[in-house]
């Protein structure tokens, strides 16, 4: 099996299963017992891994909340500042393009009287920062734009808007579920003001994330109960899952500028020779303002699903976007949203690396792709018509 959908998930490294293990039998003392010896081992644990989390992003220890995984800390972010500041307005800016977890919450504090600005992207999914700074206005209680876009890997200008936002007194969160342990980040100098990530994004485990909060920020609970997480999310901690994610944003962020040195060529190679070898493709996203292991092409005339099966009995595990939508016969909400017709954004197929993927699995890759989508246009009345020249 060639594994090509890092975007949807990654295999844990072995190391962060080891730092994990401990915290299953031998440590398996409860975070919030503190006058216990067990509680203390865990508690020390679990700030420990606070602080390396925080490392990673520039940010303070205290910042960082830890949450079941990004779509509860994009949830936390968004339901959490709008009801803190419900006395200064109603209105919500964001894009057209961004993940579920944004785009469903946001339709749900519609229901509740928000109003909702979304902002559309141009050709490569980028937004613009005119475009924000147009949208902003005296009832605005927050900005929410992702840092990368988890189906075509375009990088937002995530400093520029923040600097916007910080200067326009208006809160700002971004969804880097994608980017964290990606590309470098770092919440000060970008002025963000709220930051979502996954631990399995970054060859963590499931089910466990953080919200960064800056010191200052002002937002309400989304759980509530006890009081964990300095009594902003209750429920008992996941020690082991937390210092599973410390220690695979450490292993991410130590020696990024080699290890994306590395992805990038192998994503480039992958780009040029599907461009190159497969007529009627199109890359989607930005060519070089994108995420270091993205690649997201639509095919002409076939469907991504005939592709992405077809793939998947010669061994190949890619995807024809985002997982979370995966079963959905619409297309893509983010390829229909940088203009793309739905003929073609039907044909679309996203391949994601890891520092795992060897030169050899894209040369694989590209050598079985080629004749599979001969095969499938080849089935296509579509194809044919183009053949005869009557398109």
């Amino acid at each position: 099996m060639v594994y090509l959908d890092n975007a949807a998930t990654t295999k844990m490294k072995d190391s962060v299963i080891q730092s994990m293990l401990p915290f299953f039998n031998d440590n398996f003392g409860n975070a919030s017992s503190t006058y216990t010896t067990p509680g203390q081992n865990s508690r020390s644990a679990l700030e420990n891994a606070r602080a390396e989390v925080a490392k990673a992003i520039g940010a303070e220890s205290t910042e960082i909340y830890f949450t079941s995984g990004g779509s509860e800390a994009d949830n936390w972010a968004i339901k959490g500042i709008c009801e803190k500041n419900k006395k200064k307005g109603n209105h919500i800016i964001t894009t057209t393009i961004e993940h579920h977890a944004i785009l469903h919450t946001c339709e749900y504090m519609e229901k509740q009287g928000y109003r909702v600005t979304y902002l559309p992207v141009d050709e490569f999914g980028m937004v613009s920062v005119k475009s924000v700074e147009e949208a902003i206005c005296e009832d605005t209680v927050m900005v929410s734009i992702m840092f990368a876009n988890n189906e075509i890997g375009t990088i937002n200008p995530i400093g520029e808007i923040g600097a916007l936002c910080r200067e326009k007194g208006v809160i700002f969160h971004t969804d880097a579920v994608q980017a964290t342990g990606a590309v470098p980040i770092n919440v000060k100098e970008m002025n963000i003001d709220l930051l979502s990530m996954s631990s399995h994004k970054f060859h963590g485990p499931k089910g466990v994330g953080a919200l960064y909060i800056r010191k200052g920020v002002q937002i309400e609970n989304l759980i509530h109960g006890g009081a964990q997480e300095k009594g902003k999310r209750a429920t008992t901690e996941n020690v082991a899952g937390i210092v599973g994610m410390a220690t695979a944003l450490k292993e991410a962020t130590e020696n990024m500028e080699e290890k994306t040195k590395k992805i990038t060529y192998l994503r480039d190679k992958l780009i040029n020779e599907v461009l190159s070898k497969v007529p009627y493709t199109r890359l989607n996203g930005h060519r070089e303002k994108r995420l270091p292991n993205n690649t997201s092409f639509c095919f002409k005339y076939i469907e991504g699903e005939s592709l992405l099966l077809s793939l998947d009995i010669e061994g190949f595990v890619v995807s024809s976007g985002s997982a979370c939508t995966s079963g959905s016969l619409d297309p893509s909400h983010v390829l229909l949203g940088i203009g793309l017709p739905h003929e073609t954004a039907h044909g679309s197929l996203r391949a994601t690396l890891s520092e795992f993927t060897t030169e050899e699995e894209i040369d694989s890759f590209v050598a079985a792709l080629i004749p599979i989508v001969q095969r499938l246009r080849d089935m296509s009345p579509l194809y044919e018509e183009l053949k005869k020249g009557m398109i």
